[in-house]
């Protein structure tokens, strides 16, 4: 395949895979557990999900490693396996899309909070995330994504992490926001213009949002972000907010809701759409189908 990033600076939209999370769920995974400890105790399940996205026409598959830093593993005392849970899920979606599709390492918050707000140094988030990328770089990753963060001084760190491991490998980063009376910030009160300039300033060679909103909302999230910003674009929004129905998570917004709105993201070129929370191989192709259809 041709270059990820030579691909979108010719105009390309790309269409990326859905929520991983979701998918897990619907196949048995009980809520609570390490997710991540399923890329060595039932890797088929990986095969099962790259298998779908790729079927409903995914150009960028994710690994199940959002959980997969040091840092974030220690929670269920799965640390010392960093290495082998990280390269299993790169194996195990490498495997099924071979050069059909890209491998993207999904790289997610150490779920430490950074001093002096928190207990932990900058030089142990930066350790953590760059054990991690290392790992998934030497597996074979052809994109990083750097998602779901809220705090700009982490993302940086795993930036420079990524940068430091594979200078040549393209690093997305995508920040989740929380709509206020203000306008949108994430939960540490970074802004979109902050996150834009920040995120290029580390290294970030596309940059976006994910999480925390259906795409109507996020469709607000992409204009300003498109205001603030002249690298390439990501959007991967939820299927809406979850609603609790017999103590399960519900998205409501359909695969055709979501497809008729990306035809604005579309129109905004944004460069990579895909989906978050509770979006399904049934939202990414009806994505596919509308990127197709405006596209040509």
């Amino acid at each position: 395949m041709k270059r990820l990033l030579e691909r979108i600076a010719a105009g390309e939209i790309l269409v990326a895979d859905g929520a991983m999370g979701t998918m897990l769920f619907r196949k048995g995974i009980a809520p609570g557990s390490c997710p991540e400890l399923v890329n060595v105790s039932r890797p088929e399940l990986l095969r099962e999900i790259a298998s779908e996205y790729l079927a409903a026409g995914a150009g960028i598959i994710q690994t199940n490693t959002f959980g997969g830093s040091p840092l974030k593993l220690a929670m269920y005392g799965l640390d010392g396996r960093t290495e082998e849970i990280n390269r299993a899920a790169v194996v195990a979606v490498r495997s099924v899309v071979g050069g059909r599709a890209y491998v993207s390492g999904s790289c997610g918050p150490s779920g430490k909070i950074l001093k002096p707000y928190g207990d932990t140094s900058p030089e142990a988030i930066y350790d953590s995330f760059l054990r991690q990328i290392t790992c998934l770089a030497e597996a074979g990753i052809d994109v990083l994504c750097i998602e779901t963060m809220t705090d700009i001084s982490e993302a940086t760190l795993a930036i420079r992490a990524a940068k430091a491991v594979s200078p040549s490998l393209p690093v997305m980063a995508t920040m989740t926001f929380d709509k206020t009376p203000r306008g949108f910030f994430t939960i540490m009160g970074v802004d979109i213009r902050q996150a834009a300039a920040d995120l290029a300033n580390a290294g970030a060679d596309v940059v976006g949002s994910n999480c925390g909103h259906g795409i109507e909302t996020m469709l607000e999230v992409a204009r300003q972000f498109k205001a603030a910003s002249r690298l390439p674009l990501i959007i991967q929004s939820n299927a809406g907010l979850p609603e609790l129905v017999d103590g399960r998570a519900e998205y409501r917004e359909t695969p055709e809701f979501m497809a008729e709105k990306a035809r604005q993201l579309i129109e905004l070129d944004v460069s990579i759409i895909g989906g978050c929370c509770g979006t399904t191989p049934e939202h990414i192709a009806a994505i596919r189908s509308m990127v197709d259809r405006i596209k040509g």
